[in-house]
């Protein structure tokens, strides 16, 4: 329990730390608001320079009330907790003593994307949030139960992207963040469900041992065959369930045409896979 508690202490106080250097050296020089509460803190700052970290708190303070009254009391007290830590390291320690990239205004939004995301996963691996927009795409989805919370973000994130134009009267504002806000989105991802991303393939065929030994035998991979029947036909089909890495799914495209041209086959990309071949359990206890 101990090491536990030091884990997430560790990766919460490094992720605010990375958190805020990209913010000041990157995202800050290049005038973007990559969306969120701190974008729109970082649009307030160029109008009035004051401090990043306390306008964010600032903004969050309201969507913080709002969490404890209709969301978990647990993800408010986290979500307050990371918010005042990025606040004191972001505005006491990093704006103080960290200069500011002054380079190309692509390569800030890109590597304040790439920077600002690993801080953010670090943050959600220990069980934080920063806050801003997740609080209001929860807070979003409670009200509107049938939305998807995926969508309430894109708008909101969009609404800031927009404002960002007005603020700085710069289109480029806009898509230099719009770039920011994918890459971060895509760091964010690779870290947290990691870089075993791959394409479940579920085949239904006449085949099924035919095409599973082929798996075993070309790609070194494993399958599992289940009985089914065809609704429409009534016959007896079976169903081979394969995963395997993005880097072999042509292979096993080629495999399915070659073993059962009249298969039918559903693809699905997998965010993470776990197990025989793939990341072991150990790695993410």
């Amino acid at each position: 329990m101990k090491k536990e508690w030091i884990k997430t202490v560790v990766l919460v106080v490094l992720g605010a730390l990375i958190y805020s250097v990209g913010t000041q050296y990157f995202v800050v020089p290049a005038q973007i608001a990559p969306g969120g509460a701190v974008g729109i803190a970082l649009m307030i700052n160029h109008l009035t320079a004051l401090p990043i970290g306390t306008l964010t708190l600032l903004i969050n303070l309201p969507l913080l009330v709002l969490a404890w009254f209709y969301l978990s009391h647990r993800f408010t007290i986290r979500t307050a907790v990371a918010t005042v830590l990025v606040t004191v390291i972001l505005d006491g320690i990093v704006t103080p003593l960290c200069p500011q990239y002054a380079g190309d205004r692509l390569l800030s939004s890109v590597y304040g994307g790439i920077v600002v995301g690993v801080g953010m996963a670090f943050i959600f691996l220990a069980g934080f949030t920063t806050g801003g927009t997740d609080i209001a795409g929860y807070l979003l989805q409670k009200k509107f139960p049938h939305y998807s919370i995926g969508h309430a973000l894109m708008m909101i994130e969009g609404v800031i992207l927009v404002m960002s134009i007005v603020v700085f009267q710069d289109v480029d504002a806009g898509l230099f963040g719009l770039i920011s806000v994918y890459v971060q989105t895509k760091v964010i991802d690779m870290i947290l469900y990691g870089s075993d991303a791959g394409s479940q393939a579920v085949i239904v065929t006449k085949h099924p041992q035919e095409i599973a030994d082929r798996v075993i035998a070309d790609l070194e991979r494993t399958a599992t065959i289940l009985p089914a029947k065809g609704a429409y036909s009534g016959e007896a089909v079976n169903v081979v369930l394969c995963t395997v890495r993005k880097s072999e799914f042509v292979r096993l495209k080629r495999i399915i045409g070659q073993c059962d041209p009249s298969a039918f086959v559903m693809v699905n990309e997998t965010s993470e896979v776990l197990g025989l071949g793939f990341k072991g359990f150990a790695e993410v206890l």
